[in-house]
């Protein structure tokens, strides 16, 4: 019978440590749940040409002709807005498209919070800019491509329209910085969380300072409570890592 007990007891005690191995094993953090709220910061998109918004339900849906509010070289030729490439890349080449008027509807959510599920970005926009100009994420098209190559057709204010005429940023848009200042707000992605400029705390932020999706929850101007958020950077990614922190809205164009 005492040699009963002890072999139970001793069952008992392996359960116990294989638990515990586990526990142990287990590195994934857990996933943040709190929901933030966006709506203070749709101001910042008030009296933008060529941009109008509206709350719909749980989103705010932006409507963007895509333009951007500064001059380029590739407005076409005789447009008030041209402007010829006057910018620090010796190895600048201009690509053979030209700036159209879009129609992008972006649907974003108004309270945000972190995906159980990450979804990676597609090509095309992912997200708007406070001057209406869509952002885009760290590759070229059609296949992924890294932006080596096509960073060199990047205008002075660091953006360039592809085949259909729709300009973007894949990376810091100076216009926008130079004007507002490195650390400001630059828009927002199409899961409802904002996009800011490369500095933070008198510091410039790095990507190593980031989490995997190029993002992390901080004081801001705008948010005082703190949120998540995405800086752009000078280093790959950019503007947005492994795919949206948070869940998506739709963009349609």
């Amino acid at each position: 019978m005492k040699n009963m007990s002890i072999l139970i007891l001793g069952i008992f005690a392996l359960l116990a440590c294989s638990s515990d191995n586990e526990s142990d094993g287990n590195t994934n953090p857990p996933m943040d749940s709190t929901s933030y709220n966006i709506s203070s910061i749709l101001s910042k998109f008030d009296n933008v040409s060529g941009v109008s918004y509206t709350v719909n339900g749980d989103f705010v849906e932006f409507t963007s002709n895509g333009l951007p509010d500064h001059g380029s070289p590739y407005w076409e030729a005789g447009n008030p807005m041209y402007e010829a490439y006057n910018g620090n890349n010796p190895n600048w080449h201009q690509n053979p498209n030209t700036i159209m008027t879009q129609n992008i509807v972006f649907r974003i959510p108004l309270n945000p919070s972190e995906a159980a599920n990450k979804q990676a970005t597609s090509l095309g926009p992912i997200g708007i800019s406070v001057n209406g100009v869509p952002f885009y994420n760290q590759y070229a098209g059609p296949n992924n491509q890294p932006l080596t190559n096509e960073i060199d057709s990047f205008d002075q204010y660091l953006g360039h329209p592809q085949n259909t005429g729709q300009y973007h940023y894949h990376i810091e848009p100076l216009f926008l910085t130079d004007a507002l200042g490195k650390t400001a707000f630059l828009g927002l992605l199409a899961d409802g969380f904002p996009v800011y400029g490369p500095q933070e705390n008198g510091g410039t932020i790095t990507s190593a300072d980031l989490d995997d999706y190029h993002g992390h929850v901080s004081v801001t101007p705008e948010f005082p409570d703190g949120i998540y958020h995405y800086h752009i950077t000078a280093d790959d990614p950019y503007i947005n890592g492994n795919g949206y922190f948070g869940t998506p809205g739709n963009i349609s164009q």
